[in-house]
């Protein structure tokens, strides 16, 4: 039993020494990789970045909202929410282009004025076609459907463009019109003041079935020209006027007789036709032989 617990303590001991058993050698190049490596570890790398990026505009997005809008713990200092849909800036505000949902409403409180204040630059509110600019020396509003204002308390229609159902009229306190042009039916003043047409260039006055104006007193002030037309016939009906001072005078020369001036007279018949008679000779009357009076002149 000694001799065998002899060999038993030397195997065990060979064994315990010897590291080299069941070892085979591997190529490390070989074997299977753990984690990220080439391609997918840059990949990682670049989205780990860009995550970090929006992380950081993220974080000043917040900032700025929270100094602009003024987020504290009682809530938002400058504007109010409701479950209404309304929004309420609760301080001054700085906005640049304001664009409001469909049917929306813009207003103030109710004991309160609201202004609206542009920074050199004129305020415009827009919608589709309509805009109504606000400027330093004048207030425009254009629109290609027409305009009404009415009181929203006693929903009165102070001023429409509707002509079919309402009559236009200049609205309390506007003493002119400045058009371009506008297509109407007639054009009347009231009993008590005087109707003025003023243009800086050349006034048309066209109708399709003709013009027809009436008045106590009716004057034309012109620094040109005046050109009468029509299709059948002019009537002057009532006591005509002309001034000679802006007229050109024959009392300076021979004129009558050079070639390069046409002269006509301008004649009236008893029933107000107007006609002309080119001057050929000094003195000369309306008694031709073509004129449309007949025997009266």
């Amino acid at each position: 039993m000694r001799e065998k617990a002899v060999e038993r303590r030397n195997v065990n001991k060979e064994h315990n020494s010897n590291f080299k058993a069941g070892y085979i050698p591997i190529d490390e190049d070989r074997l299977h990789k753990t984690g990220l490596r080439g391609r997918k570890g840059n990949l990682a790398i670049c989205v780990i970045v860009l995550l970090f990026i929006l992380a950081v505009i993220n974080l000043l997005i917040t900032l700025v909202i929270w100094a602009v809008i003024r987020i504290g713990p009682n809530g938002c200092d400058s504007m109010e929410f409701h479950e209404s849909g309304l929004l309420r800036f609760k301080q001054v505000s700085d906005m640049g282009v304001i664009h409001p949902l469909y049917k929306s409403t813009v207003g103030g409180r109710r004991n309160e004025n609201l202004v609206i204040t542009g920074n050199n630059q004129p305020i415009v509110f827009q919608q589709g076609t309509t805009k109504l600019s606000v400027e330093k020396n004048k207030t425009s509003i254009t629109s290609d459907i027409g305009m009404q204002f009415f009181d929203p308390r006693t929903q009165n229609i102070l001023f429409s463009t509707d002509y079919e159902t309402h009559e236009f009229h200049l609205p309390s306190g506007v003493k002119s019109l400045n058009v371009q042009k506008a297509s109407t039916e007639r054009i009347t003043s009231n009993a008590t003041s005087d109707l003025n047409i003023k243009v800086d260039g050349r006034a048309i006055v066209r109708g399709n079935e003709g013009v027809f104006i009436m008045g106590k007193t009716i004057e034309f002030h012109m620094g040109g020209n005046v050109e009468l037309k029509a299709e059948n016939s002019i009537i002057l009906n009532g006591t005509v006027m002309v001034s000679p001072t802006r007229l050109p005078s024959s009392s300076s020369g021979d004129q009558s007789g050079s070639g390069d001036w046409v002269r006509y007279k301008l004649c009236m018949c008893a029933d107000g036709t107007l006609f002309k008679v080119q001057v050929t000779g000094h003195n000369m009357g309306c008694q031709v032989s073509d004129n449309p009076c007949g025997n009266t002149h």
